[in-house]
C-alpha cells in the first residue's frame, strides 16, 4: 500500500513532465490503495468478517470525504458566482499599488485573518479568484498563490475555527478557544513574518493589472454597482455565516456552505428573473455551476480516499506510536507530525495523536495539544498538497508541484520552524 501511495504521490508531482493529468494519478492511488486493502484482508484484519469492515471503513471515510467535497463545491461555486457578477471589483478597485512586494505585504495579512474568520480552505478560494483580478503574469500569480497558502495556514492555525485540525481539538476538548488564539497568535504571525521578510528583499518589482479584455468571458456582461455590491457582501457574509451556523446547530460545516449557497442563489435569481436578453443567463447559478472545476474536486477525492486507505491499515497510528517511542519529546514529535502532514492529511494524524494521548495524559490547554495545533495547521505548507487550501489553489490555479517545491517550500519550511521557536521561548 506504501508503495502504491508513494508511486501515486510521484505521478502527481511529476504532472508535467510525465504530461498525465494529477486527477487522474490521485483517483487512481485512492482506488488502488483500498483495492491491495481487501486482498490484504487476512493478514490486516483476520479472515473472519474482514470484507465487511473494510466496507464499514470505506462508507466512513467516504462520509467525511464528502462533507469536504460538498463544502468545497459549495463554496467555489459561491466564489464564481460573486466573479461573474464582477463583485471583487468592490476590493480590486482599491488596491490601487503595483508595487510587488506592497501588494504581497496587502494579500498575506488580508489571507492571515481572513482565514481564522473563515477557515483556510474558503479563505484559499477566495483569494485565488482575487489574484486573478490583481495581476497578469502567471508567475506572479502562482508566487502570490504560493504566499497565500502559508499565509491561509497560518492564519487558521491560531484560530479555533481557522483549520479542521483546530476545530478537532477544540470540539475535542484538548483546547479552548480563547487559549489557543493566546498561545498561537504569535507563532502563527511568526509563520508569515519571517517569508515575508525575506520576499520583501528578494521580490521587488510591479506587476501589471489585467485589462478588462484579459478577464474575458462573461465581463462583456456590464452589472450593475448595486448588484456587485449586493452579490459581494451577501456571497461573503454567507461564506463568514459557515462557522456560526455551525456553532447554533452543531451541524457539520457543508450544511452551513449549502445553506448559504441556496439564500444567494434565490436572491441572484430574483435579480435577474425579470431582466430581458439571453446575456443574463450567464449570471445565473445554473450556469456558473458549469465553470466549477470539476477535475480540481476528483484530485481531493483521489488524494483523501488514498491517506484514509492508509489511516484504515493502521500505518498512521503505528507511524505516530513509533514517534512516541523513538524520541518521546514533545517538541520533536509536534514538529515530526506536522512535517509528515505536508506527505499525507493532517486531519489522520490529529485524529491518531488524540487517540494515543488522553487528557489523563496531557490536560486541557497543555502545550502538546497546543504545538500540535499549531504544527499540524502550518506544516502542510511545505508541500502544495500537504494542506486542504493548497489542494484547492493548486486545483483552480493549475500550479505545477515540482514548481511550489521549488520556489515556495523552503519559505514555508523556514516559516514554520520560526513559529516552533517563537513557541518555545514564549513557554521559556
Amino acid at each position: 500500500m506504501i508503495v502504491a501511495f508513494v508511486l501515486g504521490y510521484l505521478c502527481i508531482a511529476l504532472e508535467h513532465p510525465l504530461k498525465v493529468d494529477k486527477a487522474a494519478a490521485a483517483i487512481l492511488t485512492g482506488v488502488v490503495c483500498w483495492t491491495i486493502l481487501v486482498f490484504g484482508q487476512e493478514a490486516i484484519m483476520g479472515s473472519h468478517g474482514g470484507e465487511h469492515l473494510i466496507d464499514e471503513e470505506l462508507l466512513y471515510h467516504v462520509g467525511e470525504i464528502a462533507e469536504i467535497l460538498f463544502f468545497l463545491l459549495g463554496a467555489m461555486t459561491i466564489v464564481e458566482l460573486i466573479d461573474v457578477h464582477q463583485g471583487f471589483e468592490v476590493v480590486t478597485r482599491h488596491v490601487k499599488t503595483t508595487d510587488r512586494v506592497k501588494l504581497l505585504w496587502i494579500v498575506s495579512i488580508v489571507t492571515f485573518f481572513f482565514s481564522a474568520i473563515l477557515d483556510n480552505l474558503t479563505t484559499s478560494i477566495v483569494m485565488a479568484a482575487l489574484l486573478r483580478k490583481l495581476m497578469t503574469d502567471k508567475e506572479n500569480i502562482w508566487f502570490f498563490a504560493g504566499v497565500v497558502v502559508i499565509a491561509a495556514n497560518a492564519g487558521g492555525a491560531w484560530s479555533p475555527i481557522g483549520d479542521v485540525t483546530t476545530i478537532m481539538l477544540w470540539i475535542g476538548g484538548q483546547i479552548t478557544a480563547a487559549n489557543i488564539i493566546f498561545k498561537v497568535f504569535l507563532p502563527g504571525v511568526a509563520c508569515l513574518l519571517l517569508p515575508l521578510l525575506i520576499l520583501t528583499f528578494t521580490k521587488k518589482g510591479i506587476v501589471h493589472k489585467p485589462s478588462a479584455a484579459d478577464l474575458g468571458g462573461h465581463h462583456h456582461i456590464r452589472v450593475p454597482d448595486k448588484e456587485q455590491k449586493l452579490v459581494f457582501w451577501m456571497g461573503v457574509g454567507g461564506l463568514i455565516f459557515v462557522p456560526v451556523f455551525k456553532n447554533i446547530t452543531h451541524l457539520p460545516p457543508f450544511m452551513g456552505m449549502l445553506f448559504s449557497l441556496g439564500v444567494l442563489w434565490v436572491t441572484t435569481e430574483i435579480i435577474h428573473r425579470r431582466k430581458a436578453g439571453g446575456d443574463h443567463a450567464g449570471l445565473l447559478v445554473t450556469s456558473v455551476i458549469r465553470r466549477i472545476d470539476t477535475p480540481s474536486v476528483l484530485f481531493f477525492l483521489g488524494i483523501l480516499l488514498a491517506v484514509a486507505s492508509l489511516q484504515t491499515a493502521g500505518h498512521l497510528e503505528l507511524f505516530a506510536t513509533l514517534l512516541d517511542d523513538t524520541f518521546g519529546n514533545i517538541y520533536i514529535i509536534n514538529i515530526l507530525i506536522g512535517l509528515l502532514s505536508a506527505v499525507v492529511d493532517n486531519v489522520p494524524l490529529v485524529a491518531g495523536a488524540m487517540g494515543m494521548y488522553p487528557l489523563s495524559t496531557y490536560p486541557v490547554d497543555h502545550k502538546f495539544w497546543e504545538l500540535l495545533a499549531y504544527c499540524a495547521g502550518t506544516g502542510g505548507s511545505a508541500l502544495i498538497i500537504g494542506s486542504a487550501a493548497g489542494v484547492a489553489i493548486m486545483g483552480i490555479l493549475k500550479i505545477d508541484f515540482i514548481w511550489y517545491l521549488k520556489k515556495v517550500s523552503w519559505l514555508a519550511v523556514l516559516g514554520y520552524f520560526a513559529g516552533v521557536l517563537v513557541y518555545y521561548l514564549m513557554q521559556g
